[in-house]
This record gives C-alpha cells, structure tokens and sequence, in this order.
C-alpha cells in the first residue's frame, strides 16, 4: 500500500517539474488567483490519504476441482536428476568375469590385465587366500557394527599394529573403504578458516576430503616446488593472522592423475621454512616406493616423522580393501572420535584385515618382489618411448604408467574419446585390457586425460611386450 503511494507520488512530481516549470504559473479557482504547485501538492495529499485508506487486494480463495488438479498434473514435467548423456559420453564398462589378476576374464575371453592396481600381484594368491579361509571360519563375513559400537574385532587391532610396525610410526588407524580414508582424514583435522595448499592434480577423492573441510584451500601448479614456494611466500608474508591459523599442504606420493612422484624432501623444507603441517596420501606408493616398500619417505630417506598424517588404501599393493591412517598417537586417537568414515561406517569384515596383514608379511618376506616390479615398470617405459603420437609422462618410478597424446585435439572430451577408442581396439583385438583417466562430471582435476597403465609384479616378460606391441599397432592406425 504504501509503495503504492510513493510510485504515485513519484509520478506526480515529475509531471509537475514539467508542467510548472515556469516559477510564476498560477490557476484560479473560485474566483481566487492560487499558486499552481500548491494545488498539485494538495492532489497529491489527497491521493496519497486515498491509497492509505485502501484495503489491500486479497485474492479470493477458491479450492481447486478435481478436474482442475488432474489437468494440472497430467501439464506437469518434472525436471530431470540428471543431464542427459549423449552419445559419445555413454560408456559400456567391461566385466570381470574373474579375480582381476594379471590375467582375467573379460566378456568371456582371457586377457592381460593392466587396468587393475595389482602391483605386487597378489591377488588370488594361495597365501592371501588361505588366510581370508581362516578368517571367515571364525568371524564370518563381518561385524555389522562401527568400530566404537561393538565392530572392533582383534584382527583390526592387529592390522593397525601391523601397519604402524611396519611403517615405523607410533600407531595406525584403518577404515573400511579405501577412498573415504583420505576425505574423511582431511575435515577430521582442517576446520573453516584453516588454510590448505593443495596440488592442483590431486584425485576426487581427495578434493572431495577438501570441499568437506570448509577450509581456505589455494592450489598450486602441478608438482612445481617453485609455484609450491610462492604460494606458501604469499600466504604467510606480512599475514599476522596466518600465524595463528592451522596450515597444512596437501599432496600425493604418486599422483593418480598422472603418474608423477612428488618430491617429498623438497616439499618437506618448504613445510619447515613456512610451519606448515603435510598431509601425505600414498594410496600408489605403499608397497612399491623405496628398498622395501615402506613408501615416499622411505624413497627420499626423509624421516616419516616428518611426515604430520599418511593416509593410504589397502585395495592396491595389499590386494584387500579398505584404508589406513598413520602417524602420532595424537593423531591416530583424534580420528577415533571426529573422523566420520571411521566413526559411521561398519568396522572392515575381518578377513580383509587378516588378508592386509598376510600381504604385509608377505612383502616383508620377499623384498625381491618390488625388483620385479621395478623391471617391469622400466621395460614398459622402454618400449613405449616411440609410440606413434603418444607420449609417456609418469615419472620412471612410478608404478602408473601414463600415457597422454603429444597433440591435444582441442578439448579434453576429444582427447578422451580417441583414448578411448585406442582402448577398446586394444582389448577386442589384441586382448590387453587398459583403461583410461576418465574423470566425473565432479571431478575439478585440470591435468590432461591419458592412457593408465597399472604395472604389476605378476606381469612377464612376453606381457608386457604384448601391451606395448599392442599400444604401437593401434596408436599407428588411430594417430597417424
């Protein structure tokens, strides 16, 4: 009502600035001689009471008929849960028709399998399998519960001491689905208003473990120390308040989206130089780094006290599932109470525990398993040097074997779709099974897409000539 009033007012002014513009015009009402604008205020007085006094427009309530509601429903359309996919974005996944070892069963025929994170070949092995036997006799399946409510089973307390004995940290912590470990960790320790720097290439699972915490995050390029330095210069410089926040750099020992080892010692003088803390994720390092497996730190010969939080899965060197945190005791203990992946979520089924434990003993009794590996991931790298309009990028320690094309086609939907096709000519006709970095519509990583090659120490000799005569034959035909 009021607003009313004011759009008339409004509109009266500015016909009276025109009309009056002359100071001396005047009408005569009555036989009086009156000033023109006070007529025109005493009419706009008496609009403005006129509006006041108006009741204000209701529209009649009137119930709908049935007719009218039937009629209105058959109109309506409802928005859909998603987009719609085309063509081109449809994917038909291959099936496993068998443990995925370094040979499987795909849509009925046997091939060699590099699109599995087998790398010390344990799956399916007899000792892995007899220990998940003895498991399952006498727990069964799983608890059914979290590990505070009644879910904690000896075996758990054992793969925990396991791991920590073996990593030489003062306690550990598993969880029961390896990729939760890393975005449940995060916002257990980084809160809002906290300040993370992150490498632009890190994994959804980890960006997701960023977007959870709430925290400030920057990222910085690509493995580059020096873009690492600079944000770390910038965020602290003159930033009294800075000081008094927690502050932590996100990394990985080998980055999923691209093969490349992190350099861990220089990332470690830029933590000490700046007081940062460093949150490690070494889901493709554990088990394949360094002399005996022991991961990045052990590689780089840096202390892994150094190192504030490790995270990594089980679903990989292990052969099992499940994940794992290591560090303090502080550390360890923090999580049991505020990491929401451990503290919702049923504890492991206790033969996966028991399978982690057997593959940590087994590593521990063959350390001539990760030469094997060692030699495959160099052959594989060999043979792949001069592939037709591919190029290796991964460092060479890596067991992820990436593969991108030396001339993007424009956009990484292009890109995707010609890797894809060398993909699954490679699996029809030739019977190596590969896969490539296909990313979620959630997925923020900017990194090229490419060809992940999974090396194993189960692979021979003639495997991994055949993936690389494979990769040379259809890369020629769909490159050149």
């Amino acid at each position: 009502m009021a607003s009313s009033a004011m759009l008339v007012t409004t509109a009266a002014l500015d016909w009276v600035s025109a009309a009056f513009d002359a100071p001396l015009a005047r009408a005569v009402v009555f036989g009086i001689h009156i000033d023109g604008h006070l007529v025109v205020e005493m009419l706009l007085i008496a609009v403005i009471l006129f509006q006041l006094s108006r009741k204000s427009y209701k529209h009649p309530k009137k119930p709908l008929t049935e007719k009218e509601i039937d009629d209105l429903c058959e109109e309506w359309v409802p928005e859909p849960l998603c987009p719609p996919i085309s063509e081109e974005k449809q994917f038909h996944t291959p099936t496993l028709e068998s443990a995925a070892a370094p040979h499987t069963i795909v849509n009925g025929k046997e091939v060699v399998n590099f699109a599995s994170a087998n790398y010390l070949g344990l799956i399916g092995h007899e000792k892995i399998i007899n220990s998940c036997i003895g498991s399952l006799e006498k727990y069964g399946v799983g608890s059914c519960g979290p590990r505070a409510f009644y879910g904690t089973i000896d075996v758990h307390l054992d793969c925990e001491k396991k791991i920590a004995n073996f990593l030489g940290t003062p306690d550990s912590i598993i969880y029961s689905y390896g990729i939760s470990t890393i975005f449940s960790v995060i916002p257990a320790f980084c809160k809002k208003g906290d300040i993370i720097v992150a490498d632009e290439g890190v994994h959804w699972g980890v960006q997701n473990g960023l977007y959870l915490s709430r925290s400030t995050v920057v990222y910085f390029k690509h493995n580059d120390m020096a873009s690492l330095e600079s944000t770390l210069e910038k965020l602290t410089r003159g930033n009294k308040r800075a000081e008094k926040l927690r502050r932590y750099i996100v990394v990985e020992a080998v980055y999923q989206n691209s093969g490349q080892v992190a350099p861990l010692d220089e990332i470690i003088r830029l933590k000490e130089k700046y007081r940062f803390r460093v949150i490690l994720d070494e889901n493709h390092s554990f088990g394949v780094l360094g002399n005996s497996g022991r991961g990045l730190a052990e590689y780089y010969g840096v202390p892994i006290e150094k190192i504030d939080i490790i995270t990594a899965g089980m679903g990989n060197s292990l052969a099992t599932d499940g994940g794992f945190c290591t560090g303090s005791v502080r550390v360890v203990d923090h999580q049991r109470l505020s990491s929401s992946g451990y503290v919702f979520s049923a504890s492991l089924p206790p033969y996966l525990a028991t399978a982690a434990i057997s593959a940590v003993d087994y590593l521990e009794e063959n350390p001539s398993i990760l030469a094997t590996l060692k030699n495959n991931i160099a052959l594989l790298r060999k043979g792949l040097s001069d592939v037709a309009g591919l190029e290796v990028s991964s460092s060479p320690q890596s067991p992820i074997v990436f593969l991108k094309l030396k001339k993007s086609r424009g956009s990484q939907d292009k890109d995707l779709q010609v890797l894809e096709k060398i993909v699954s000519r490679a699996l029809h006709e030739d019977s190596v099974f590969l896969v490539t970095s296909k990313r979620s519509t959630l997925d923020k990583c900017r990194l090229p897409v490419g060809i992940r090659i999974f090396v194993s120490a189960g692979h021979s000799e003639s495997d991994i000539l055949k993936a690389v005569d494979s990769l040379k034959r259809v890369a020629a035909l769909e490159l050149e």
